[in-house]
């Protein structure tokens, strides 16, 4: 039974072993849950509705009334998430914060609100009743050997004495108990059915809405990686050649110009330019490192670790190039976590360790500092680069307790 991909498909095709399956028991939570969540959604649809309609001459009550599909939207999550009791459903793939980011570019899906309307109103009294009538009185006619002991036990004006009538009754108890299995097993998957006739539409629309999502998101990546390519390529081959030019300009300058004045304005000069030179240089590496691109990855991270004002030991284990959006990421984030150490960690040592877990990698920035960083006041910098990763499918999290250490760490998935 455990290859019944729901419970409609263990009842039709092995019925005598379904009650030996987990899906009666899936099939009764179902049920059962419906109670309080139906509950929970009048509640909420009730004051939503009469709040709304109270302040509809101020106005505020269209507001609060356009809140209506956002609930029943929450509701949807939670049903999807209750279809898995009687429903082996495949994952989406889609987190909450995808859904919710997706669901803004959708219009509002009736079909969803009439469930929402449906489950709060119609689904859940019945499925009280089923419950209180399919279950409870069985129950009560397996336990008569036990009941009849206690007190006076009379069913549908039955009165059952103890022994051999209590034994009879607990008897038909089991056989109704059987026959209760079944009945909430189709009473739960026509419900089912019904929730995802209902909430289907909806959930491809949003698949759609989420893959166009991140597909967009990508695309930007890829773009602001190709104009910062195209910054350091100018900055490079145009503005860098032009400070070479002039240094050389100002060397012969010196040379030719007797000495006064006008050579210690020249030498002013071409030391201004050497340093605007270094600058540059300095500029165009933070834009894009030519040994990255050249060399990868762990080339360019030990670049930065030399030129760090704190030691800094380098671990990276990758045994073949990332994609370069990740690649260009993983370098920032080092980039920008070592910098913050130099700057505000008072740190002895650092560490940064890359690996590849499955199809993803994982890259961490450790050191020994005073600690109380976090990502929204670690720098602008982080802060950014968690929204870049977040557009590749990763993350970044800083862990960082008062007195240390403090751990950046960023994953990311690398495969394609």
């Amino acid at each position: 039974m455990s290859g019944t991909p729901d419970a409609w498909a263990a009842l039709r095709a092995q019925p005598w072993r379904y009650l030996g399956s987990r899906w009666p028991w899936g099939a009764l939570a179902y049920l059962l849950t419906t109670v309080p969540v139906g509950l929970v959604t009048l509640v909420v649809l009730g004051l939503t509705l009469f709040v709304g309609a109270v302040t509809l001459v101020v106005v505020v009550g269209i507001v609060v009334l356009a809140t209506i599909p956002v609930l029943a939207g929450l509701l949807g999550v939670v049903e999807r998430a209750r279809l898995r009791l009687v429903q082996r459903a495949a994952p989406s793939g889609m987190t909450l914060a995808d859904r919710l980011r997706a669901g803004r570019r959708l219009a509002v899906s009736w079909p969803e609100v009439g469930y929402a309307f449906l489950v709060a109103v119609v689904l859940w009294p019945l499925d009280a009743l089923l419950l209180v009538l399919a279950v409870s009185f069985p129950v009560v006619m397996l336990l008569a050997p036990w009941l009849a002991t206690v007190g006076r036990m009379e069913v549908m004006g039955w009165q059952v004495d103890p022994g051999t009538e209590a034994w009879a009754a607990s008897a038909v108890g089991l056989v109704l108990l059987v026959a209760a299995a079944y009945l909430v097993g189709v009473a739960a998957v026509a419900q089912a059915a019904l929730a995802r006739l209902l909430l289907d539409p909806l959930e491809a629309d949003l698949a759609r809405a989420v893959v166009d999502l991140r597909r967009s998101r990508v695309d930007l990546v890829d773009a602001f990686e190709t104009e910062r390519r195209r910054i350091e390529r100018d900055l490079h081959d145009g503005v860098q050649q032009q400070l070479v030019a002039l240094t050389m300009t100002l060397g012969h300058a010196e040379l030719d110009v007797p000495e006064g004045p006008g050579l210690t304005l020249v030498r002013r000069a071409h030391r201004q330019a050497e340093q605007a030179l270094d600058d540059l240089r300095g500029t165009v590496r933070g834009i894009h490192p030519r040994v990255l691109a050249d060399h990868g990855l762990a080339a360019a991270v030990h670049e930065i670790a030399d030129r760090s004002t704190v030691p800094v030991d380098v671990d990276i284990r990758l045994e073949e190039r990332l994609p370069v959006p990740v690649e260009a990421a993983a370098y920032f984030v080092v980039s920008e976590a070592l910098t913050n150490v130099a700057r505000h960690a008072h740190a002895r040592r650092t560490e940064v360790h890359a690996w590849r877990q499955a199809d993803r990698v994982v890259l961490t920035v450790v050191d020994d500092g005073v600690g109380g960083a976090h990502l929204d006041g670690a720098g602008s910098g982080l802060r950014g680069l968690a929204i870049r990763l977040d557009a590749l499918g990763g993350e970044l999290r800083v862990s960082s307790p008062s007195g240390g250490p403090t751990e950046v760490r960023m994953e990311c998935p690398c495969a394609g």
